[in-house]
């Protein structure tokens, strides 16, 4: 029998260990060639004017890589600002929800976009539809709700869901995706959304700084026809947003490293084919991930429903017997970092980040990794 010993000291044989230990949920693994391609800029980029085609010509490579990656429908565009989907739920209290919008909340993300909206004073309370931290709730219609809002993926609790239009919803209503965690990394029809909105920290494998949103004709109309008769400060007016974007530049000068990364990421995937194949690798390695889950004595998925388990943030329980906190600690002494669950959940158990740039071979051994920790635990 193995003598337990303290988390922080066990050292995992290399040879067990993945190639690289980061599997963050956000901000997550950018790749070593991102950050070489960045410093090899040298004087030319960090540091000059986003006015100036240096700066413009990369946010030109960030809309034309996402308009490639996803194939946008005719009329969608690729509009980008300063802030995150945070910035963006602010946004769209202020320029796309009309008087009331319905919600999906089932985890930490969701409810702070629909507690943004009942605090907003001249919107109607929203309609709240509540689920577990684990689940997700069903979608449902009601007349007079102009603004459907979910999050395509709950960062927090690993539950992902399906983007399509609510069937019966009255004439002209619009559906707003938060695609924070799920953009980039799992499969989308944009025809479903008018909305479809993210930060680049997770599968774009880039850093925070940004919001980004695919937008559709109707949500670029109703932004246009609101804002005049609101009051809405300059760094949340959607339209100076779109104008700027189409002048491939921000309305304030952005984070210029994270445009940059984002855009080499937009070239790797794009090179290697594409949402199609992003879609295969995460798909791949939440496979890997939840068929170990399920084969294990002492973890499961904390997702129960495998059509809602996600492909890009897997969240696995431990029994009580086992002290997740302690196997995360041991994960991290070894250089792979990131793997605890997320603070509000409440659950003894892990999250990993399963993004496109993550490799499947590393989740493997990442799952390696932690048997081995937990038999000397």
């Amino acid at each position: 029998m193995t003598t337990p010993r303290p988390s922080d000291s066990l050292a995992i044989p290399a040879h067990l260990r993945p190639s690289d230990g980061r599997f963050g949920s956000g901000p997550t693994k950018v790749r070593p060639e991102q950050l070489t391609a960045l410093a090899a800029t040298g004087t030319t980029y960090m540091g000059t004017s986003h006015r100036q085609d240096g700066v413009r010509s990369v946010v030109k490579r960030v809309r034309q890589g996402i308009a490639d990656f996803y194939g946008l429908p005719d009329g969608y565009e690729v509009v980008l600002g300063n802030g995150g989907a945070t910035q963006f739920w602010d946004i769209a209290t202020h320029c796309l929800i009309e008087r009331r919008s319905e919600h999906l909340v089932f985890g930490e993300f969701s409810s702070k976009f629909a507690k943004a909206v009942s605090e907003t004073p001249y919107l109607q309370d929203p309609v709240v539809h509540t689920a577990d931290y684990g689940d997700a709730p069903t979608l449902t219609t009601e007349a007079g709700v102009d603004a459907y809002c979910w999050p395509h993926n709950e960062t927090s609790t690993g539950v992902q869901t399906r983007v399509e239009r609510p069937a019966g919803a009255d004439d002209g209503a619009i559906t707003l995706i938060d695609a924070t965690s799920a953009a980039g990394g799992l499969p989308v029809d944009l025809t479903q959304a008018d909305a479809y909105y993210f930060a680049p920290q997770k599968s774009f494998a880039s850093d925070g700084g940004l919001w980004l949103a695919i937008l559709s004709p109707d949500a670029i109309e109703r932004a246009h026809r609101l804002v005049p008769d609101r009051w809405v400060p300059a760094s949340l007016d959607l339209t100076i947003a779109i104008e700027q974007s189409r002048l491939e530049q921000t309305y304030n000068t952005p984070a210029l490293a994270t445009l940059f990364l984002m855009a080499e990421h937009l070239a790797w995937v794009n090179g290697k084919g594409g949402l199609k194949w992003a879609v295969e690798r995460t798909a791949d390695s939440s496979r890997i991930l939840y068929t170990w889950a399920e084969k294990s004595p002492y973890a499961e998925p904390f997702v129960t429903d495998p059509a809602k388990r996600s492909m890009v943030v897997g969240t696995i329980r431990l029994a009580d017997s086992i002290d997740a906190s302690a196997v995360v600690k041991a994960l991290k002494f070894n250089g792979i970092v990131d793997v605890g669950a997320y603070r509000a959940a409440g659950y003894n158990g892990l999250r990993v980040g399963l993004f496109p740039a993550i490799e499947p071979s590393d989740v493997e051994a990442l799952t390696t990794c932690i048997d081995w920790v937990v038999d000397r635990l």
